[in-house]
């Protein structure tokens, strides 16, 4: 099994890649775009993989079972730098530690891969800090960036790479790689690709975890739920705190055992006050996990409202007759008489609704807030 064979429906970005893995100066920059789910940092990860395998013959490199390569795919090489953000965006700081990274010589293989995701997520002034190491980077260093489209990039960055543009996966190609991977019933897999429009990620919790179906079906039915405003407050504000919920278990647990591997690599005692010395260190650590567990609330949001994007997407499609199929279709009596009793003018409001949401959520408005202003906007 090579490292391309997890890049589902992307023939042409793999022969792309391929051709560039077989080269002996492959181009040192490289964008990888595409919609949610496509599989961005996948086929990063992939290329990278094939970039530094070991295999001799230019044709077999990605063949997925040198040590390169399954150590790269599990992000432990040493002359791959993984990077994923935890703050809401990329800082000036990440930035800079990701040009001095970017210097070193190859350790053990021949070159060195920095792979950046939620490229997007960079400032101007962050993306500035990058731009000479990008667009000039030592030789045998190779930039991977994805984001999810070109225009989500500085225009000084992008022009400097070379552009790698994926697409959505078919339904059919997302349940036969869950059937494959994880031995998931079929009518299931089918299911929950087509639940989560193919992106592979939300298609893998929602086929393996019966707590991830019943949230969505709770986001989903919200509409149905819409009575008058006093219902729109409540639904909102339940959303909102099942997102708050959700942020916090997956955060307190990793929180808890990052503070107890700094206080052993401080010598800090095992018991008693902490030296001051070492508060410093824990206060720092505490404001970046208060960051990133606002990031994860953040993303927990924006997939419940891409979720209720579904249902007004299903009533506009029962609407305009397009004949296209309903992404909801266990909710099809709902999703109809719902269709009859408004108009499509009014369907694109809601959509235009949940969009703005979408984007306040993202910047220091009240998430609440914006979650009852949007619930009552459906009415």
């Amino acid at each position: 099994m090579s490292v391309w064979d997890q890049l589902i429906g992307q023939e042409a970005v793999v022969g792309q890649l391929q051709r560039a893995a077989r080269e002996e100066r492959p181009h040192h920059a490289w964008l990888f775009t595409g919609p949610p789910g496509s599989g961005r940092s996948n086929a990063a990860l992939a290329f990278a993989a094939a970039l530094l395998c070991e295999r001799e013959d230019p044709r077999e490199r990605g063949c997925g079972h040198c040590r390169a390569c399954r150590t790269v795919l599990a992000s432990s090489h040493a002359d791959l730098t993984h990077f994923v953000t935890e703050n809401p965006q990329i800082t000036i700081e990440e930035a800079r530690e990701l040009v001095v990274r970017a210097q070193d010589k190859p350790s053990v293989g021949r070159r060195r891969v920095i792979v950046v995701e939620d490229a997007d997520r960079m400032a101007e002034r962050t993306s500035n800090v990058m731009l000479k190491a990008v667009e000039e980077p030592p030789p045998g260093t190779v930039w991977l960036l994805c984001a999810p489209s070109p225009m989500d990039v500085l225009v000084t960055i992008r022009s400097r790479c070379r552009p790698a543009t994926l697409k959505v996966p078919a339904v059919a190609d997302v349940a036969e790689l869950l059937v494959r991977r994880h031995g998931v019933d079929r009518r299931r897999a089918e299911e929950s690709a087509r639940l989560a429009q193919s992106h592979v990620g939300i298609a893998t919790r929602l086929a393996l975890y019966d707590d991830a179906r019943t949230r969505r079906q709770e986001v989903v039915s919200l509409p149905l739920a819409l009575g008058g405003v006093p219902d729109a407050v409540r639904a909102a504000d339940r959303l909102h705190r099942i997102a708050v919920e959700e942020s916090r278990a997956d955060a307190e647990a990793r929180n808890e055992e990052e503070r107890k591997q700094l206080l052993v690599a401080l010598g800090a005692p095992e018991s008693g006050r902490v030296p001051p010395a070492i508060r410093g260190a824990l206060n720092r650590l505490e404001a970046d996990q208060k960051r990133r567990s606002r990031r994860i609330q953040t993303d927990t949001l924006d997939r419940f409202l891409i979720d209720l994007t579904t249902f007004y997407r299903d009533v506009l499609t029962l609407q305009l007759r397009t004949g296209s199929g309903l992404v909801n279709e266990h909710l099809g009596q709902e999703l109809a008489d719902h269709a009859a009793n408004t108009t499509p003018e009014r369907t694109l409001h809601r959509i235009d609704a949940i969009s703005r949401t979408r984007e306040r959520i993202r910047t220091n408005v009240s998430a609440q807030l914006a979650f009852e202003a949007m619930a009552v906007s459906l009415l």
